[in-house]
């Protein structure tokens, strides 16, 4: 599965990113994450405009979209 993530987060251009989900993480997701250097893997609630800016690529889902403006609102 690592491997197989990895080539999905080259495929959009960065192995420089954050990628944030909804209401959580699934928990395959978030380990395979954490094992590719410099990808931050965090929920909504947890990430802050730092997480955002020191990433090349932010990838958000349609539900971390809606949450992430409504939180900033």
């Amino acid at each position: 599965q690592h491997q197989c993530f990895a080539q999905q987060v080259g495929s959009l251009g960065s192995t420089n990113a954050v990628l944030t989900e909804g209401a959580g993480i699934e928990l395959n997701l978030r380990h395979a994450g954490r094992n590719i250097p410099h990808m931050d893997v965090l929920p909504v609630q947890g990430i802050h405009v730092y997480d955002i800016m020191r990433r090349k690529t932010l990838v958000l889902t349609k539900a971390a979209l809606d949450a992430l403006e409504a939180r900033f609102k």
